[in-house]
C-alpha cells in the first residue's frame, strides 16, 4: 500500500517522525473511503496502464473562523509517487489538478508539510511554486 511506503519514507528520513500503527494502513484506507463523496475532501490517483502509481490528499479547510480573519483554503495531506515514476512529472500532474479543483471551489491557496530532512521533497515543492511559511519545530522535554 503507498501510505505504507509513504510512512515508510519519512521514517528514513527521520526517524523522529511517527511509524505506521499495527493495522494503521487498513484505518488510513477506511478513512478515504469514507471520505469519497465529501465534498470538501479530494483523493486524485496517477495511473500507468490500469495500475496506481502515486496519488494525493487534499481538503478544504476553514481554521476557526471565529478567531481568525481568513479565506478557507486548501490542504494538501498527503502525497506518494511510486519510486520508479518520480522525475517523470506524475508528482506535478497531481499537485497541478488538485490545485485545479481547489480553485473550482474558490480556494486562493493551499498548504502542505515538508520534512525538514527531505531536500527532494522541498525542491519539488519549490519547483511547484511553494514558499516556506512557518517553521515547525521540536525539543525533547
Amino acid at each position: 500500500m503507498m501510505w505504507l511506503d509513504l510512512v515508510a519514507y519519512h521514517q528514513l528520513l527521520d526517524s523522529e517522525l511517527p511509524g505506521a500503527a499495527a493495522g494503521g494502513e487498513h484505518r488510513y484506507a477506511r478513512n478515504i473511503l469514507s471520505r469519497l463523496n465529501d465534498s470538501h475532501t479530494r483523493v486524485l490517483i496517477a495511473e500507468d496502464q490500469g495500475r496506481a502509481v502515486g496519488y494525493v490528499l487534499g481538503m478544504i479547510v476553514d481554521l476557526m473562523p471565529d478567531m481568525f480573519a481568513q479565506e478557507p483554503s486548501g490542504f494538501l495531506a498527503d502525497i506518494y509517487v511510486e519510486p520508479a515514476y518520480r522525475r517523470l512529472g506524475v508528482g506535478r500532474a497531481l499537485v497541478q489538478d488538485l490545485r485545479a479543483w481547489f480553485a473550482t471551489h474558490g480556494i486562493l491557496s493551499f498548504d502542505w508539510n515538508v520534512s525538514a530532512r527531505n531536500p527532494d521533497g522541498e525542491a519539488f515543492w519549490r519547483a511547484v511554486g511553494g514558499q516556506p511559511m512557518m517553521i515547525r519545530m521540536r525539543a525533547r522535554v
